[in-house]
């Protein structure tokens, strides 16, 4: 079998923090520890969240700690001639429908989720027939209005006992393609063989496997891994500014990613540099020694 192809796909909207060091070790170790590649992708679809400098900090933040990728980054901003052609194949299986309901609408009809995941649409436009106009969104159309996924074939790394999802969008309103549609078509675009992400973004892996199916492509092997939380339980965010990495303690956040993710960490002797504390992790990668749960990192 050709050698395991992961990814690393940061958003461009601000440097790096620890919950993003802990995606992007998972992500690194997983690959690397077979011998397979690792790439970088910057996820800079929507721009109104780019922070300009940001992708050039991004890729510092991540050589300051040995995460090296293979090739050149890859920008969603380059696909998006890739989109257009799913999308038109997906309208041509008659799997899209337009729907044209607001914000407000949405937040009164939709039923509650899980904490972290969008509330679950009901279908409300999947018959109505609307035209595919301005004021519009396009939507997949799943077999039942509500579906129930479970976390089977999804690896080691996910204990999540099941996601429910709907009808969900793969256009916006406003001509931009979804992140869900985009994320699966980079997948297949990239030989991506396996995503390693957190746990909040299991019911996303469950959408992207869908638009994947739909469209008759390969699924990547998903696997999530725990998130990180401060001392109040909350997670990480860019958006509060948590825990900004810093060049100067990277071999020492490396360790503490590596207790966090349940591993052993390298003897004295391995370790040193960046680079050299990966090497020797790669060696003693142990993925069913994830935790299951919210981690904590000093």
């Amino acid at each position: 079998m050709p050698n395991p192809v992961g990814r690393f796909a940061p958003t461009p909207s601000g440097p790096l923090h620890l919950g993003s060091l802990v995606a992007a070790v998972a992500s690194y170790l997983s690959a690397r520890a077979v011998g397979g590649r690792w790439l970088l992708r910057i996820d800079d679809l929507d721009t109104l969240r780019v922070v300009p400098g940001a992708e050039a900090m991004i890729c510092r933040q991540l050589q300051d700690h040995g995460l090296q990728w293979d090739g050149e980054p890859h920008r969603q901003s380059d696909h998006q001639g890739m989109y257009l052609e799913a999308l038109s194949r997906l309208r041509a299986d008659g799997r899209l429908y337009a729907c044209r309901c607001s914000r407000a609408r949405l937040q009164a009809v939709s039923m509650p989720a899980e904490e972290l995941d969008e509330p679950v649409y009901p279908g409300l436009c999947r018959n109505a027939g609307f035209d595919d106009d301005d004021g519009a969104c396009l939507r997949l159309r799943l077999p039942d209005t509500r579906m129930t996924f479970h976390d089977r074939g999804l690896g080691p790394l996910s204990r999540q006992p099941g996601v429910q999802i709907g009808d969900f969008v793969v256009r916006r309103k406003d001509g931009q393609m979804s992140y869900q549609l985009a994320c699966a078509v980079d997948e297949v675009a990239l030989g991506i063989t396996e995503v390693v992400r957190g746990r909040d973004l299991v019911a996303s892996t469950f959408r992207q496997r869908w638009v994947l199916q739909a469209l008759q492509h390969p699924i990547p092997h998903n696997r999530h891994h725990p998130l990180v939380v401060d001392a109040d339980g909350r997670k990480l965010s860019k958006r509060d500014g948590d825990r900004e990495l810093r060049a100067d303690q990277a071999p020492a956040q490396l360790l503490a990613v590596l207790k966090g993710l349940g591993q052993q960490p390298p003897s004295a002797s391995e370790r040193g540099s960046p680079q050299a504390i990966l090497h020797a992790a790669a060696r003693l990668w142990r993925p069913e020694q994830i935790p299951t749960g919210p981690v904590r990192i000093p």
